[in-house]
């Protein structure tokens, strides 16, 4: 729980704050950028919620933060009500469930509400309002690991929801290695008619990402979007097995037609398919650059 004494001075005077505890994962600044912003190497409070909508987006992000580091002078009197909106709504059936955990580095999840089976594509905290709403929308049926690093609680859901856990055999550790589908190879994997796992060894030898629908991409380290850059890139400053296959892998990536890439750490995006294209070419003109 954020500190009142652990408030960073950064932050501007009024009832949400940052503290000292805040590990620069963004999230905040994603789910609310208008209240949050990058000051040093944490968040911080830029400007004061002045409406309805912009207070529940602090809250939101509030509830989402990691290492609980952000707080409110005043105790919220609607906690519940917000709790309650999550899993949010991204586009169609894909949701982002928030409550982002600490030993992933504050990585995003997302829920998918299938007829077919829901999916939870990697692990969010096992947080129980979260909890209690997946199961009012049906519970879990797969719980979909891109790649070791954002595992977090993974079994807790196993054990909760009974759920299939997917991972490639070539990020197995030994916290995963019950998984109960363990994928191979360095083909697609046509998982259902609507799901396509596609290995993308690079940031770690067994990443993978899913296309769901012929539309959402779900990246997880091997790619995000970049305000800054204005196009797709990847994290070459944290590529812990290989950079060239990394290269190599978004040059395969780059053949398939989606409007969203949804990562698990940084800003996601949504374009249409021919600009998703050419965001995709920029990535790998700006990858061949930093070799």
């Amino acid at each position: 729980m954020a500190q009142l004494k652990q408030r960073r001075p950064e932050n501007i005077e009024g009832n949400f704050y940052v503290d000292r505890t805040c590990i620069d994962c963004d999230t905040c600044r994603w789910m609310a950028p208008k209240i949050f912003n990058r000051s040093g190497e944490q968040s911080a409070v830029y400007h004061q919620p002045g409406t309805e909508e912009e207070r529940i987006k602090a809250m939101e992000a509030l509830l989402a933060c990691p290492t609980a580091s952000i707080g409110t002078v005043e105790k919220p009197k609607d906690i519940k009500t917000v709790q309650n909106r999550f899993p949010l709504r991204v586009d169609d059936n894909v949701y982002h469930c928030g409550y982002h955990s600490k030993n992933s580095y504050g990585a995003t999840s997302y829920f998918i509400d299938r007829t077919a089976g829901n999916i939870l594509v990697d692990s969010p905290r096992f947080s129980p309002p979260l909890v209690k709403r997946l199961e009012e929308m049906g519970g879990i049926r797969y719980l979909y690991l891109t790649h070791k690093d954002d595992v977090a609680d993974h079994e807790k859901f196993r054990q909760h929801f009974g759920c299939d856990r997917i991972l490639h055999e070539d990020d197995i550790t030994e916290n995963t290695r019950s998984v109960e589908i363990k994928l191979s190879g360095s083909e697609p994997i046509q998982f259902d008619d609507d799901c396509l796992i596609i290995p993308v060894p690079g940031h770690t030898k067994g990443h993978t990402v899913l296309l769901y629908d012929d539309k959402f991409l779900f990246s997880g380290d091997h790619l995000a979007w970049s305000d800054s850059l204005n196009h797709l890139y990847a994290f070459r400053h944290v590529c812990w097995y290989s950079w060239p296959e990394l290269v190599e892998s978004t040059k395969k990536l780059a053949n398939y037609s989606f409007e969203w890439v949804l990562p698990g750490h940084r800003r996601r995006q949504n374009c249409d398919r021919e600009t998703m294209k050419q965001k995709m070419q920029d990535c790998l003109d700006w990858m061949e650059t930093h070799d």
